[in-house]
Parts: C-alpha cells; sequence; structure tokens
C-alpha cells in the first residue's frame, strides 16, 4: 500500500523511549504523536477551527507563498524521519497502527508537494475562498460570539486577502507554464467572485457575523465592530475581489486550456498516479479502475431493470431514468423548508432501526440545512464535522437552488450517507474516541470515510427504509453514480476524454439532471482522483463484511462488525483489511 520503510533505531534510542519490548503504551512515543498533532494545528489553523480549536482563530498562513510550502515540506519530513525512532516492537497495538497512519500520510504529502498544484489555486468547488466563504457568512465553524471572536475574524480576514493576491500571481505563473483551470470551470468560479463585488451591505456574505451579532455585546462594541467590519468589506473585500474577477474575466479565461483532464497540464500524468493513490489508498492503476467501474455498471444496470418492471414502466432503461427525473410526484414541494422537514422526517422514520445494527452511537449533535445562496449554484449535498469537543453540531448541508424541481427520489439514500449512519455516525464516533491520538480524530482518508458512507447506503432495508421502489431505485442510482465516477474520472484524467463526452456516458446511464450531471462532471475535472474513492472504499467494506460473515458464521455480529470498522477511524485500507482479519481470526 505504499507504506513507507520504517528503519530501525540504535540501542541508546530504544532505552531513551523508557519503552521494554512488552507491547504496552509507549510514552515517547504518544508525546511524539501528540507534538505532530500540535504542530499540524499551527501550520494548518483553519483544521484547528474546524476541530474546535480556537487558539489560532486569527491567522491564516498563506499557503501559496514559496516560503509556506517550504516550511510545511520541512515539517512532514521531519516527521517522517522522527518516525524511525520507533521500533514495532516498543509500541502498543494501537500504536503500531498510529505509525503506519502517520508514515503515510506523511509519504502522501510529501507526494503532493512535488506538484504544483498551487498554479490553479481556485476551481468552483474545492478551493480556499469557498471555505472562507462558509467561515465569513458567520454560520461555519469561526466562531462570532464575543467581541474577541470579531477582531479575530479581521485579523483572518487580511491574512486571507494576501492570499487572494497570491492566488493571482500564481495564476500568472500558471498561464506561462501551461498550468492553467479548463475554460468551463473558470466560467464557474466568475460568478462566485461576482457575488463578492456587491456594494449592499446587508446582503454581502462578509456582513453576515454583523446581521447575527450577539445582544450579549455592548452596544459601543457593537458600533465599533459594525464599521470595522463595513470598513473592512468596502475597502479591502469588495476591491479584492473584484481585481481577481476582472482578472479571471479576462487574461485568464483567455488563456483557459481546453482538455477538461489533468493530463493538459505539466506532469499531468504523474499527478493523476498521485492522486489515485492519496484518495483510494491503493496501487490500482487507472486502467484497473475503468474496468471495475464498467462492471459494476453493467451489474447496477440489471439491478435497476428489476426496479423499472415492477413499477411497471413500459420502455428501456434510459427512457425510464428520463421519467425518475421528470415525474412530477417525486416533485412535491414549495418551499425550501419542506426539504429539510423530509429529511428530518426520514431520520425519525429510521432511528426505531438504528439498534440493531449500530450499538455505539455518537453524542455530537445533528443538523440539516440548506447550502448557503453563494455557493448552491455549483454544490452537491455534503456534511460539515461537528466539533472535536462535541460542542458544534454535525451540519447536512442540501443544496437547494430550485426547490420545485427538487427530485424527492433519492433523499433516503442520500440521508444514509451524508448523515447517519453514514457521515455522522463515522466521524462523530471517530473524534469522540478516546483511544486515538488526537491527529487520528480529524485525519480523513476519502477511501475508508466515503467507501463507509457508501456502504451505509446499502443497509436502507434493514433500517426500515426504502419501502417504495423509487426510494430503492435511488439508492441504486446513487451506487451508479459512483461506478459511473470510475469511468468517467479515469476517462477524463487518464483517456482523454472530454467535457461533453463524460457528461453523455452519464446520461446514459444514470437518472440524475444534465444540469447535475455537469456540476458533477466540472467536480471531477477540479479535483482528479477523488471521486474513485467511494466505489473502492465501499467494494473494500463489502468484502471484509461477506469475509467475516463466512468465516464466522453464526458468531457473525453486524454491531461487532461495524464496531470494528468505525473505531479504527480514517486509516488507508490496506490497514483495515489488516485489522478485520485479524479480528475474524481471533474470533475463529
Amino acid at each position: 500500500m505504499g507504506l513507507i520503510a520504517l528503519m530501525s533505531c540504535k540501542e541508546s534510542t530504544k532505552q531513551q523511549t523508557g519503552q521494554d519490548a512488552g507491547g504496552s503504551e509507549n510514552k515517547a512515543f504518544a508525546t511524539f504523536l501528540e507534538d505532530y498533532y500540535q504542530e499540524g494545528l499551527k501550520l494548518h489553523p483553519l483544521d484547528a477551527t474546524t476541530a474546535g480549536d480556537y487558539r489560532y482563530n486569527d491567522t491564516l498562513p498563506n499557503e501559496l507563498s514559496t516560503a509556506y510550502r517550504t516550511k510545511e515540506t520541512s515539517f512532514f519530513k521531519r516527521y517522517r524521519d522522527r518516525l524511525a525512532e520507533f521500533e514495532d516492537r516498543q509500541l502498543s497495538k494501537d500504536q503500531k497502527m498510529s505509525k503506519a497512519v502517520l508514515a503515510w500520510e506523511c509519504d502522501r504529502n510529501l507526494d503532493r508537494l512535488s506538484f504544483r498544484q498551487d498554479l490553479v489555486p481556485l476551481d468552483q468547488m474545492w478551493t480556499r475562498q469557498l471555505a472562507v466563504g462558509q467561515l465569513a457568512s458567520g454560520s461555519g465553524a469561526q466562531p462570532f460570539k464575543t467581541v474577541t471572536d470579531y477582531e479575530n475574524w479581521l485579523k483572518r480576514l487580511d491574512d486571507y486577502l494576501e492570499w487572494m493576491a497570491s492566488a493571482e500571481d500564481r495564476m500568472r505563473e500558471g498561464i506561462s507554464v501551461g498550468y492553467v483551470l479548463p475554460q468551463s470551470l473558470i466560467k464557474k468560479v466568475v460568478p462566485q467572485l461576482a457575488a463578492m463585488t456587491t456594494t449592499n451591505l446587508e446582503t454581502h456574505l462578509f456582513y453576515g457575523p454583523i446581521r447575527k451579532m450577539p445582544a450579549a455585546i455592548p452596544q459601543e462594541e457593537q458600533d465599533r465592530l459594525k464599521e470595522a467590519y463595513a470598513r473592512a468589506i468596502r475597502d479591502k473585500v469588495i476591491p479584492a475581489y473584484q481585481k481577481l474577477h476582472d482578472f479571471m474575466t479576462s487574461e485568464y479565461m483567455a488563456a483557459g486550456r481546453a482538455s477538461s483532464g489533468i493530463q493538459g497540464v505539466p506532469r499531468g500524468d504523474e499527478y493523476y498516479a498521485h492522486a489515485i493513490k492519496r484518495y483510494t489508498t491503493t496501487d490500482m492503476t487507472a486502467e484497473e479502475i475503468h474496468q471495475i467501474g464498467l462492471n459494476e455498471v453493467a451489474r447496477i444496470s440489471a439491478e435497476m431493470e428489476k426496479i423499472k418492471q415492477e413499477v411497471g414502466f413500459e420502455g428501456d432503461l434510459k427512457s425510464f431514468f428520463d421519467h425518475v427525473r421528470n415525474k412530477k410526484e417525486l416533485m412535491p414541494f414549495t418551499e425550501p423548508e419542506q426539504v429539510i422537514a423530509n429529511f428530518n422526517a426520514i431520520h425519525e422514520k429510521m432511528k426505531p432501526q438504528i439498534e440493531k445494527l449500530f450499538d455505539k452511537k455518537p453524542k455530537t449533535q445533528f443538523e440539516v440545512r440548506r447550502t448557503e445562496a453563494f455557493r448552491e449554484a455549483s454544490a452537491s449535498a455534503e456534511y460539515n464535522p461537528g466539533s472535536v469537543d462535541g460542542t458544534r453540531p454535525g451540519i447536512f448541508y442540501v443544496p437547494i437552488p430550485n426547490v420545485t424541481q427538487y427530485n424527492t427520489y433519492s433523499d433516503e439514500d442520500l440521508f444514509l450517507h451524508e448523515a447517519i449512519p453514514g457521515h455522522h455516525f463515522q466521524i462523530s464516533l471517530t473524534q469522540e474516541n478516546e483511544k486515538l491520538p488526537k491527529f487520528r480524530k480529524t485525519l480523513w482518508y476519502s477511501a475508508y470515510g466515503e467507501g463507509w458512507a457508501l456502504y451505509t447506503e446499502s443497509l436502507g432495508k434493514e433500517l426500515g427504509l426504502y419501502e417504495d421502489p423509487y426510494q430503492y431505485f435511488g439508492m441504486l442510482g446513487a451506487e451508479m453514480h459512483r461506478a459511473i465516477r470510475l469511468v468517467v474520472d479515469t476517462g477524463l484524467h487518464a483517456k482523454a476524454w472530454s467535457r461533453e463526452q463524460a457528461i453523455q456516458y452519464s446520461l446514459d446511464n444514470e437518472a440524475e439532471s444534465e444540469a447535475s450531471i455537469t456540476a458533477e462532471i466540472e467536480r471531477y475535472m477540479a479535483n482528479p482522483g477523488q471521486a474513485l474513492s467511494y466505489k473502492i472504499g465501499q467494494l473494500k467494506i463489502r468484502e471484509l463484511r461477506k469475509k467475516a460473515e463466512e468465516a464466522l458464521g453464526d458468531a457473525f455480529d453486524i454491531r461487532e462488525f461495524h464496531n470494528q470498522v468505525l473505531e479504527t477511524g480514517c486509516v488507508p485500507l490496506a490497514l483495515l483489511e489488516d485489522k478485520i482479519t485479524a479480528w475474524i481470526v481471533n474470533k475463529s
């Protein structure tokens, strides 16, 4: 799985660790992991804010600067090298897992830093301006409860504006070497920037915290902060966004590439190989993944045919997709609040069945919210984790750009994936697990995390859902969507598929609308490889469950299996497989 080879240490180093070979917890190694976590928070203060650690809320280092990239590279090299001070026999079982995870983490980040992704610092879905927009609105992880909170944001905002200026510099550098965004993606970023140039403070996203200012803040301070925020937006934010907007609509748009895949930039093929390893945590090739995708599309299509026959639809499967997309009974809502209410009703329906599959449930609270307007048009449904201490709830964000066209056929499946028992269970239980070192509580590997969430979609019938064949078709549709991703992501980035070719393949094989499919394809174009993680991870977890069921027979307990998967936190798939295999052997 590409984990680094760990060097043996000298006898004197063994003695310095204060640990014998008995395999109990090594205190020196625990301190080492804590040092890694704490230094990492200083280096990545947005991660600290997201985790609910607010010590660095007034800073935002310029990750595009050469100095920062050098510092980040040094950080991962130093901790990777220090791992050699600890032999496996000096560590407890859990610490051995942490050692392997940290080795993987350092290696993958060093790989990442060898590429020039900083030359494309903005896209329509994944990049800093969107994360900062959420924070600036006052509804994200950055708190706005005290005067200090409000002042912290103004300081962080200045750092962000420095990043924006650097973004233009980096994009100009990208133009000079042919490392630029596809023109179709530039077109999606432009309106996001334009929205931040409005001079109406009452509607400006960055004025959101002022509109929500707590009454507990003294009036004199409120007045001062209102003026400070108005001045910052008027004199700094709007001009910065306008400048970047003008650059992207003119010089950068003209330089935008016509190719859709990452092979259209320097070292594109190498970067995609890195992205596959990073996002699947495997050594699979693009060709292998493409074929798995084709096989899964064929398998799921056969299952869809059964639902088509069950509801009595006459016509081919592609016609049935159109039927589902346009069926008015599946678009019953007139107000966005009704969409949110429907997800809450799904939650209530499944609650009585949760105990059958899970005996461990998170303490962290959970909410369903509509995606903010500034990013809704390009957003997919998503889960934002709660704080590590559980004081901030996990949030399932649902984009509702046009409520009258909102189709409910996949809502039960979507709730299972993004909320319960998908991302909310997995992430919250990880954060609440006191046995894990802090760095693993907030670690994210898509193959594990998204693989788990996709796996949970198949639990719907066991949880009292999917009684309506259209909702079950929604589950098949969601699985098909992830299978298609294997085909189109590798098609785009390894087989020179065009954006239009990928859109057409999706339209031919799933029931999503053309607008939704277009947004998805552009998502894959912006972040090569990420779309592969879902199905690869799901297939591995399914494989491990089947292996356990066959080996243990009547002794197999689904709740215990789920505990075994979830208690590790996010790990590369090879480490998860090793853990489950050892569990099966111990129970046999």
